[in-house]
């Protein structure tokens, strides 16, 4: 799906025209349009972060169909070589497979945390 396409979907499961929209991100409507219609690009991910917002989206899922990286996610792959070293090697896996390493760095970063307080002790 298209970052146009979603947008104008959302936009309809919460009732709003275009000038309704555009009215509460403060874009002019017109802008809107053309976005929702695929003749301009995406908009900054500022404005994307306020039409999520207002439509109770999600923002990964908008900035992902806008081929925006999000900007914590930029913060983390320039930590370290390893980072994007990581995203490579799990580039083509699946939502389940991704899910299972997500469950894994959540436990390790939980026993890590674990560790960190009984050390304290």
């Amino acid at each position: 799906m298209e970052f146009g396409e979603r947008l104008r979907k959302l936009r309809h499961q919460k009732g709003l025209n275009q000038r309704e929209l555009a009215d509460k991100v403060d874009i002019d409507f017109t802008y809107l349009s053309k976005i929702e219609t695929g003749k301009m690009s995406p908009p900054s991910q500022d404005t994307i972060r306020k039409l999520a917002e207002v439509l109770g989206a999600d923002l990964d899922e908008l900035l992902v169909l806008a081929g925006r990286v999000p900007d914590d996610v930029k913060e983390v792959v320039t930590q370290s070589r390893e980072h994007p070293a990581f995203l490579r090697e799990i580039k083509d896996l699946g939502e389940e497979e991704l899910e299972e390493l997500r469950q894994k760095a959540k436990e390790i970063r939980e026993k890590r945390g674990q560790k960190s307080s009984s050390d304290s002790n």
